[in-house]
């Protein structure tokens, strides 16, 4: 199938315009999205030890709940019971202060003396800032704006997918395993981004248009409702009338009752709220192996608190019906939520990758555009416009800075709570200073000398992490270590060390050779130099 020329530019400006205009959001998106593949381990890693003698029992449970509701009533409007306690999970039982537990969280258990302890040093915060970059492509607004604007974003990388595939049917068939490797790095570069972009395209189509789900599934709901006739609409929960006198099952009687009704669902919480219209309500998040979650890592069942009964299974995995069991699948295919690990670490990997796609789209688009206004004036220099300087600079600005802020703000989640109390401003507040520092500091030092520099600093910055981790093995009282799986953490951290200090060895080699109306132009020009450089290579020729 011949495609005429005149379609083949037009995608190709769609893809390259849309691309510019998305891709530094994506790019926060694809690399913190990616790291929040191994949330628990993060959040395991970064959470202080428990600080309680021992969980409650699961059968004192109730007593604890009773002694809880005297001294704390507040809790009574919305508390959550652990069944398997753990530093990101430190307490048998947990509440939050303010509108919808957006105040403090207060953890409690009771004492081998069955005192009542209540602590409100908890998990850490730097998790849930990790997953906010991601859902909210990096902007510090409020969720509701953020997730608007990820939506939109999430739309136009939709249209740039399908302009890049048409830009490549003509080549698809001749050139798809094709890397020519030689002078022309800028080609190599190009067949790597096409090669890259074409063979992780499924990957990048699903986090789409989940995205796009993710952000207008209110409008979707409302769409489906007013054309279906009520039909699509969230789960409701039913609310059985409650005797008078009743009193709520104990937690080990609810998992009894949830055995019965569904083997295969494994209960990890219990999380109570009490409605003025209906009393006691329960939701209970666990997991089923064999099915997609709704959350990030559990679904959720509602249930009658005082017989067991289920009352809402729309988000309970292997309990839903065609239509929820689809609109869940959109959520397990973004999240990466089953096949266990190695769906995890395949979306771990091609987070990185789409990142890495985002990055060099940028720079070759701007060398590219170069190339371009030179043709009818080959006998001059075509430099950089300042449109492109400033492209080239936010481009490692942005990239580098937030790869520099997430390392170093978990670097810090060790050492936090020792010195400060408002632990998740701190690590809200570390993350965007070092983010636009970054990107200032880009445009001080151009794309060419800011980017070696930046790449050293963001090499730095990640090995801090597994540095707080050694210091915190031999320092007494100076952070913590939980051994296991955290050791991931340290592992990959050290990894992408070596991967960023390789990267800014290759750009200075780039730098030293660039023409000087290449973006990499540092300042002097190598006598002999080639004439276009590609994104992460040395110098090529035109």
């Amino acid at each position: 199938m011949k495609i005429r020329s005149d379609i083949i530019r037009m995608y190709r400006d769609i893809h390259s315009w849309v691309g510019i205009v998305c891709g530094l959001a994506l790019f926060i998106a694809f690399y913190a999205g990616a790291i929040t593949m191994f949330e628990t381990p993060l959040q395991r890693w970064a959470s202080p030890p428990v600080q309680f003698d021992r969980p409650t029992p699961l059968e004192k449970t109730p007593e604890l709940v009773e002694r809880v509701l005297a001294e704390y009533p507040e809790a009574a409007g919305r508390y959550e019971i652990v069944l398997q306690t753990s530093p990101e999970r430190p307490a048998r039982m947990s509440w939050s202060t303010g509108p919808r537990g957006g105040g403090t969280t207060y953890f409690a258990n009771l004492g081998e003396d069955g005192t009542l302890q209540v602590n409100s040093e908890g998990p850490s915060a730097v998790g849930q800032l990790v997953d906010d970059l991601h859902r909210q492509v990096g902007l510090p607004f409020d969720h509701e704006i953020s997730e608007s604007i990820m939506g939109t974003v999430s739309l136009l990388y939709f249209i740039a997918l399908v302009s890049g595939v048409i830009v490549l049917l003509p080549t698809l068939v001749k050139d798809l395993f094709i890397l020519r490797i030689g002078k022309n790095l800028k080609r190599l570069w190009l067949d790597f981004h096409n090669a890259l972009g074409l063979f992780s395209l499924p990957f990048h189509i699903i986090m789409a248009l989940t995205a796009v789900v993710f952000a207008f599934h209110h409008q979707f709901y409302d769409a489906q409702r007013a054309t279906l006739g009520g039909g699509g609409r969230p789960p409701a929960e039913a609310h059985a009338e409650v005797p008078d006198g009743a009193e709520a099952l104990s937690p080990l009687a609810i998992i009894a009752r949830l055995e019965e009704q569904a083997p295969a669902f494994r209960p990890a919480t219990l999380q109570y709220h009490f409605e003025e219209e209906h009393g006691l309500e329960l939701r209970v998040g666990g997991v089923n192996p064999r099915y997609g979650m709704r959350g990030s890592t559990m679904g959720f069942a509602g249930v009658d608190p005082y017989s067991g009964a289920l009352t809402m299974t729309g988000y309970m995995p292997g309990e839903q019906d065609g239509w929820f069991a689809t609109v869940t699948s959109f959520f397990a295919l973004h999240f990466g939520n089953f096949g266990g690990n190695p769906v995890r670490w395949g979306y771990f990997i091609l987070g990185l990758a789409g990142a890495v796609l985002f990055y060099t789209g940028n720079l070759l688009w701007i060398e590219t555009h170069r190339k371009k206004r030179r043709k009818g004036y080959e006998d001059r220099e075509v430099r950089q416009t300042r449109a492109a300087k400033v492209l080239g600079a936010l481009t490692v600005g942005i990239s580098l800075g937030c790869v520099a802020g997430i390392s170093l703000t978990i670097a810090a989640a060790k050492l936090l709570p020792q010195w400060v109390d408002n632990v998740a401003g701190w690590h809200f507040g570390l993350y965007y200073a070092v983010f636009l520092s970054a990107i200032a500091w880009a445009f001080v030092r151009g794309a060419a000398r800011g980017s070696v520099e930046l790449l050293y600093a963001s090499a730095a910055a990640t090995l801090a992490i597994p540095f707080t981790s050694l210091v915190s093995a031999v320092v007494p009282g100076l952070g913590w270590n939980h051994g296991g799986s955290t050791y991931l953490i340290d592992l990959v951290a050290v990894a992408g060390v070596f991967a960023l200090v390789a990267l800014a060895r290759k750009t200075a080699q780039r730098i030293r050779s660039a023409p000087e109306e290449s973006i990499w132009f540092a300042g002097r020009t190598v006598r002999g130099a080639a004439k276009d450089t590609g994104p992460v290579g040395v110098s090529s020729t035109a």
